[in-house]
């Protein structure tokens, strides 16, 4: 996952070039997409939160979640995996991955395409182990 929501790319050149303060989330939220959002974080269709018992993923946004950067500027969840509770339903087919700010609406940081879309049934805890996220920046 290495592409930037159009939010998160002014946050970062603002604060590097224009010194406008950015304080990064204390937690992030992995969503599920069954269809992709575009750089401004619309047109995508999430899970629907709160149905068959969806909720987004949350972990700490630090070392307990995220690995050190690498000096290709990656970091991966190595710490710890992000589980997403068991569907009461079918969530149907996930095609694609994102990170927020919030549990629920908030602002969309970072998303990617998964390696192959996964379809969620009834009872089929997903999860990213640890080590099977990372982030890169371009």
């Amino acid at each position: 996952m290495s592409a930037k929501s159009d939010y998160l790319e002014n946050a970062l050149v603002n604060l590097v070039l224009g010194g406008t303060a950015f304080a990064a989330p204390a937690t992030v939220y992995l969503a599920l997409f069954t269809t992709m959002p575009n750089d401004a974080g619309v047109g995508g269709v999430e899970v629907t939160i709160g149905v068959n018992g969806y909720a987004r993923a949350a972990r700490a946004n630090d070392a307990s979640t995220w690995g050190a950067a690498t000096t290709n500027g990656t970091r991966t969840n190595s710490a710890a995996a992000f589980t997403f509770p068991s569907p009461s339903g079918s969530w149907g087919t996930v095609v694609g991955v994102g990170i927020y700010d919030a549990a629920t609406a908030g602002n969309l940081l970072y998303y990617g395409l998964l390696s192959a879309p996964k379809t969620i049934a009834s009872g089929q805890i997903y999860k990213f182990a640890a080590g099977s996220l990372s982030i890169t920046e371009q």
